[in-house]
């Protein structure tokens, strides 16, 4: 049993065969995909709300990107208000900080990123957190983690850090506000030492795995599409790191998943 905390499977790289996708992840053993519905931008809010009204296989998440921070207008915030109180929606992202592209001022992302923890905080649901550093340093980790404590901690809702590419005290410091901590594919790549290092210290109670698709496809699919069936390989590395099986890398982050979300493990989602 496996659970893909994290997929975007909207858009232009799942259209053509998006059923014979999710089809492969169900055979491979996914027993649940959490489709992540940033979209193309504010404008594609509900894209992630529409596949899973489609998919018994899928829950949903709404959210602005970092990324589209700038692009955000009030009826934007009033969509998005609206979509959290789907029914299969789970939670609020990805949200966040972006330093690496800066493709949305530092300032606006900061005040869309509190703007959404607000909506979540009135929707009652966990946030997913998107965070990637410039290539100088970790400016966004501290960023984010200290707008979390100062805007989030006393929500007591907890979140998501997806796609860990933090350091061990980043993960720490994020495990004492709450919030469990997803690896994806890179966990994989020959360079992330780093993220593997993470992946051996943070609780194995406290771990989610995704794949982030259609991005970071994991060894021995690296260069290709990514797709939910492919996240046993994540759970494979986090496996040989652990000294534990891929199964129960997999039964473990999924049983994580459905208690974090107080979700049932049936086979049928809500």
């Amino acid at each position: 049993m496996f659970v893909d905390s994290h997929a975007h499977l909207d858009g232009p790289p799942f259209e053509a065969d998006r059923e014979e996708v999710l089809l492969r992840a169900e055979e491979a053993g996914i027993r649940h995909i959490l489709a992540i519905g940033t979209g193309e931008g504010p404008a594609t809010l509900a894209c992630a709300v529409e596949l899973a009204a489609r998919y018994p296989l899928l829950y949903a998440t709404v959210g602005i990107h970092p990324h589209e921070a700038g692009l955000a207008t009030e009826s934007d915030f009033g969509e998005l208000e609206r979509l959290l109180h789907g029914k299969k929606v789970i939670a609020c992202g990805e949200i966040g900080l972006d330093y690496y592209y800066d493709h949305s001022p530092r300032p606006l992302q900061a005040s869309v990123f509190i703007r959404q923890m607000e909506l979540a905080r009135a929707a009652k649901l966990p946030i997913i957190i998107h965070c990637r550093p410039s290539a100088e340093n970790d400016d966004a980790w501290q960023d984010c983690l200290s707008l979390i404590e100062q805007h989030w901690k006393a929500a007591g809702l907890g979140g998501i850090l997806h796609c860990f590419t933090g350091s061990s005290s980043d993960a720490r410091r994020a495990l004492d506000l709450g919030f469990m901590i997803s690896f994806a594919g890179n966990v994989t790549f020959p360079r992330a030492q780093a993220i593997r290092d993470a992946a051996r210290q943070v609780p194995l109670d406290c771990m989610l795995i995704e794949t982030d698709s259609p991005y970071l496809a994991p060894v021995p699919h690296r260069g290709k599409r990514n797709e939910p069936a492919f996240v046993k390989e994540v759970a494979r590395q986090i496996g040989e790191l652990r000294g534990l099986s891929d199964e129960e890398v997999g039964r473990q982050t999924a049983a994580n998943f459905y208690r974090f979300f107080s979700l049932p493990q049936s086979s049928g989602a809500i």
